[in-house]
């Protein structure tokens, strides 16, 4: 359990948040965080140039301007005030709610593939559930930091934020999009642990919502039978049918081996394999760069995890450490997850990986996430909490 330093005061203080020296590990993270920008741009354009034969660029050119944005997203998650937030925290939930419940209006609300997750706002799409990451990351922060010492009562400790992580996956879950439900309620989970929430309440809890799940999932032929398939994958029948994307990615890596096959003779992305530019885009990696490449993915992954654990252990207030962790585990959980689909670790899910698979609401989250870290972080080096007052 994190004790609350006085630092964690409700009333946002002259904050320094931002305005540090960029050091050796912002550095590094950035640095992790370009190369993998790299890989993605290549790995894209190496995946969807045969798809427009009278534009070959036309899909890079479009994640270069979701690029531009993400960049825009950055910058201004690095200047926010992040105390100032808490503020205002509060009147995000209801914007974010009414946003997720927008999805279903016919004009502006658009159904893709079964289902209905993204607004259109002129020549782009929102993906809401976005937005309520956002929303989930400071409004969990905000509330395990300032109601710590209550986390011990039922009401405080369980029941209120039972209530946040219930509505915000019950949104999701309408969509439906039962990936992001888990992932979201995975990530709040782990803040109220590492906040000092009690395992008495959400053990049980836990494991009760997981039963839930498992019928939701059982009830739904179309997500059942992707669990299905991913267990009995061996069967050729299934690897014809509901296993096939499975199958086809997984086929990647192995035509890849050690080494690839080399830039643009891969043969997945030849209308073998679905979503080959998005969520299954690292079975291309694998294909075309082989076990190298995807190995150093998993290694600059790793290092992000790395550098900011190393920089939360300056953080001066519960607040600025959950919403730091907040971000962080938005961005690893959901490249996890991505991974362990495209290897067959884990049952399919589309769910693109951070900073390599095209597309923007999340290309724009991750690089928000990025800049909220460093924005934290960059004040943090230096300082030293003594008797609960961070002091330079």
């Amino acid at each position: 359990m994190i004790e609350t330093p006085t630092a964690d005061a409700l009333e946002p203080q002259p904050s320094t948040l931002g305005q540090g020296k960029w050091r050796l590990d912002d550095w590094l993270l950035l640095l992790c965080v370009g190369v993998l920008l790299g890989i993605g741009i290549v790995v894209l354009f190496s995946s969807t140039y045969i798809m427009d034969s009278s534009d070959v660029f036309s899909i890079l050119r479009r994640q270069m301007l979701w690029m531009l944005a993400s960049t825009l997203a950055f910058l201004f998650a690095m200047r926010i005030n992040l105390d100032a937030v808490r503020e205002v925290i509060w009147y995000a939930v209801p914007v974010a709610i009414v946003l997720c419940l927008m999805v279903f209006l016919p004009v502006i609300g658009r159904e893709i593939n079964g289902t209905r997750r993204w607004l259109i706002l002129g020549p782009m799409r929102l993906q809401v559930a976005e937005v309520l990451k956002v929303v989930l990351i400071f409004l969990m922060a905000h509330y395990l930091s300032a109601y710590q010492r209550r986390l011990g009562t039922v009401t405080w400790g369980f029941l209120i934020p039972g209530a946040i992580i219930g509505i915000s996956f019950g949104l999701v879950l309408l969509q439906p999009d039962y990936g992001t439900a888990f992932l979201c309620a995975l990530v709040c989970g782990i803040l109220l642990f590492l906040a000092g929430g009690r395992l008495k309440f959400w053990v049980p809890a836990g494991l009760l919502g997981l039963g839930g799940f498992s019928l939701l999932v059982w009830n739904n032929p179309e997500r059942l039978s992707r669990v299905t398939s991913f267990l009995a994958l061996g069967d050729e029948a299934v690897r014809k049918d509901d296993g096939y994307q499975l199958w086809q990615g997984i086929l990647g890596f192995a035509s890849g081996g050690n080494t690839g096959v080399g830039l643009g003779h891969g043969r997945q992305q030849l209308t073998y394999l679905p979503e080959a530019h998005t969520d299954f885009i690292f079975s291309i990696v694998g294909e075309e760069m082989g076990f190298v490449m995807t190995g150093l993915i998993l290694l600059l992954f790793l290092g992000i995890f790395i550098i900011v654990n190393f920089k939360l252990k300056f953080a001066p207030t519960v607040y600025q450490y959950l919403v730091v962790q907040g971000c962080l585990l938005f961005m690893l959980l959901q490249a996890l997850i991505n991974m362990g689909v495209v290897t067959g670790v884990l049952p399919t899910k589309g769910m693109s990986l951070p900073f390599i698979s095209y597309g923007g609401s999340n290309l724009i989250l991750m690089f928000f996430c990025l800049g909220v870290i460093l924005n934290a972080s960059r004040s943090w080096r230096g300082r030293d909490v003594k008797g609960g007052t961070a002091t330079a």
